[in-house]
């Protein structure tokens, strides 16, 4: 199935969990070769929603499909071949190396109780390169930085070359640099046919990479639009109860960029 067809759409969700409603009435999808950022507050919702489009928790109305099909109707391998996910880093419990961790993203490819080839530990030595961690790939895992530990999930989920990849909140333990660098990794996957939705706080980020803005509050969509139409004073005065200004920034090179600022005093 080419790359160009795959597509993950959450249709009139209903999510959360037993007796603990989260949100209602949600349309959202992502297609191959797109980048879509979610934000919204802390707590509202936004890796519930992931949890539900990804097929790890069942939707309590509504329906997920990929390719058409009903989520709940395929496969776990077949999911992760299509949709990789990056969850928010944590600090595991068992001592793997950096090296087994990114190799794990290629379970979907193998057989029941077969291990790893030199093609599947090539791509995972390849993807540890990608993310500047080849220096890391022997130590362990749970004794490495929070920012290395996320940098590692998103080696795992490129090794698992799906063609969607959703991320929760991927640059959220790591410095300024890093923060860019995986910005520029997500641009990329995008130009390279990868269709990318991650979850993020800042604004700036999404209208450095975003093709379009989802604005999660109250657990309903209340934007889904390029940036510039969904970030705007009113919409994060609605979501985060702050007030802020749109400023388009010259660049160097040419052309503006646009960055939100918050108001004085805000």
């Amino acid at each position: 199935m080419g790359q160009a067809m795959t597509r993950l759409e959450g249709i009139a969700l209903d999510f959360g969990y037993p007796d603990h409603p989260v949100g209602r009435g949600v349309t959202l999808a992502l297609a191959a070769g797109e980048i879509v950022c979610l934000l919204g507050p802390n707590g509202g919702g936004k890796s519930t929603l992931f949890r539900t489009l990804l097929g790890l928790l069942p939707a309590q109305g509504g329906e997920v499909r990929l390719d058409g099909l009903p989520i709940a109707t395929l496969a776990r391998a077949d999911i992760a071949k299509r949709v990789s996910y990056v969850p928010q880093a944590h600090a595991g419990y068992f001592p793997f190396t950096v090296r087994d961790v990114v190799l794990m993203g290629r379970t979907a490819h193998l057989s029941p109780f077969a291990a790893p080839s030199r093609h599947d530990v090539g791509i995972a030595e390849a993807c540890l390169a990608r993310l500047g961690l080849a220096p890391l790939a022997d130590h362990v895992y749970t004794r490495i930085s929070g920012g290395e530990r996320q940098l590692a999930l998103i080696a795992r989920a490129l090794a698992q070359q799906a063609p969607l990849i959703v991320m929760d909140e991927p640059t959220a333990s790591l410095d300024f640099g890093n923060q860019i660098r995986v910005l520029d990794e997500v641009r990329a996957l995008a130009a390279s046919g990868i269709g990318v939705m991650m979850a993020t706080h800042d604004p700036d980020q999404a209208f450095l990479c975003a093709d379009r803005v989802a604005l999660l509050h109250g657990g309903k969509l209340v934007a889904d639009a390029p940036p510039r139409e969904a970030i705007t004073s009113g919409t994060l005065r609605e979501v985060y109860g702050v007030e802020t200004t749109m400023v388009d920034v010259a660049l160097p090179g040419g052309g503006t960029r646009r960055v939100c600022v918050p108001a004085r005093g805000a």
